[in-house]
């Protein structure tokens, strides 16, 4: 008890500033309490980690309108290039369609050296191939991409307990929730939220029955106090998939799914994954 008053009185007890201005004797005392010294803190350190997630945003914004823009420039350059194979076929349909030898000499167009654009049509249609190619490529990653990123909701509830710190509803402790939990009655379908590969999927003590389900580039989810699992160890599931049924086994204060998103690794919260579109 002695130790916590002496704590109170240490955090309410003020702070002397001296102040002394150049080329005065006179000083200033300003008396700022601790705990108004330790709120400001905090504050500037949380604008701080704002503004650097504004940035990281913004950065990663500019880097995929600058992939846009290179996808449309290849895109161009495809169209060129197919308009000058369709050229070049004109011609060469219309030299092979002359009858005789003469007419096909005369109606051929040389080069300065002599030679047909020969070489210059197989660059451009080589240029076209590894374009087509490397565009093919790139939707194909969006595509897996895409497919392994936890997409909307797997159930439609009401979160009643969100990410981040808080007091457990029934033990009262404080402690970290590393993801959502989402209020549903018994019974409900719960659905994946990607594509996957089923890595867990049983009785996990306080989190009762839980299926875990890893996504591919670095995502995975949890699914947990399900009434009944559906799925197996190493069942490949697609987004929709009904996984599992809600329930509220083991430590709950109610039917609800709890819902965690993990990226590399690290829980990460799932509200930036609950939209329906990528």
């Amino acid at each position: 008890m002695y130790k916590l008053k002496k704590l109170i009185l240490k955090i309410f007890s003020p702070i002397t500033i001296m102040l002394i201005p150049h080329g005065r004797t006179k000083v200033y005392g300003v008396k700022i309490p601790f705990l108004l010294i330790f709120l400001f803190i905090c504050c500037w350190l949380a604008f701080n980690i704002y503004v650097f997630s504004i940035a990281v945003n913004t950065i990663e914004y500019y880097q995929m309108k600058q992939n846009l823009s290179s996808i449309m420039n290849k895109f161009n350059e495809l169209k060129s290039t197919i308009i000058a194979l369709k050229h070049a076929e004109a011609e060469f349909n219309k030299i092979f369609s002359l009858r005789s030898k003469k007419e096909i000499l005369e109606s051929i167009n040389f080069h300065p050296s002599g030679d047909i654009d020969i070489e210059e049509l197989k660059k451009h249609a080589e240029k076209a191939i590894n374009t087509v190619s490397e565009i093919k490529n790139f939707l194909s990653e969006q595509q897996d991409i895409y497919k392994s990123t936890p997409l909307g909701w797997p159930v439609k509830g009401e979160i009643t307990s969100p990410f981040g710190k808080r007091e457990h509803p029934k033990y009262g402790y404080e402690e970290f929730h590393t993801g959502i939990d989402v209020s549903v009655p018994p019974g409900t379908e719960i659905k994946a939220t990607a594509d996957g590969i089923v890595v867990f999927s049983g009785y996990q003590g306080r989190n009762g029955n839980v299926v875990m389900i890893k996504h591919g580039y670095g995502f995975t989810t949890v699914y947990a106090h399900n009434k009944q699992n559906l799925v197996n160890v190493g069942q490949k599931v697609k987004r929709g998939d009904i996984i599992a049924i809600s329930g509220n086994t083991g430590s709950t204060t109610g039917p609800h799914l709890h819902y965690e998103v993990w990226k590399n690794n690290s829980p990460v919260s799932p509200l930036s994954y609950l939209k329906e579109d990528f």
